[in-house]
């Protein structure tokens, strides 16, 4: 958890920054906010006017967007690089979904076996000379 998470019970996905307070807390100019919403870099809430609303999530990744820049990648890789770990972590939800499944299906079949049933196997015994 970050410094701007949870902030007063505040989810880290709520819209509740305004561009400018936004701009401040990534370390950008709002115009470079607007871009990158056109791009679809980082898509912020918006208001029933229209108006952005980012949330600490947004600001987060903002930064990331800030950083990966510095290192010399392209915006174009940036949106990738943002999309495929969009990705991963839909994947990782994924699998920790299934995970849980299997574990309640698993924990069902063993309390449905009853320990004093058995499965028994019955071949007949051949007749001797037959």
């Amino acid at each position: 958890m970050t410094d701007l998470t949870r902030r007063g019970g505040v989810p880290d996905d709520a819209p509740v920054f305004v561009i400018s307070v936004a701009a401040q807390l990534a370390g950008m100019h709002a115009q470079t906010l607007r871009q990158y919403d056109r791009l679809g870099l980082v898509t912020p809430g918006r208001t029933g006017g229209g108006g952005r609303r980012y949330s600490a999530r947004d600001v987060q990744l903002l930064r990331e967007v800030q950083r990966l820049s510095q290192e010399g990648v392209s915006l174009a890789g940036i949106k990738r690089i943002i999309e495929l770990e969009s990705q991963v972590d839909a994947l990782r939800a994924r699998v920790a979904e299934l995970a849980a499944e299997l574990d309640r299906a698993h924990s069902e079949l063993i309390s449905r076996r009853d320990p004093t049933t058995a499965l028994v196997v019955w071949r007949p015994q051949r007749r001797p000379g037959g």
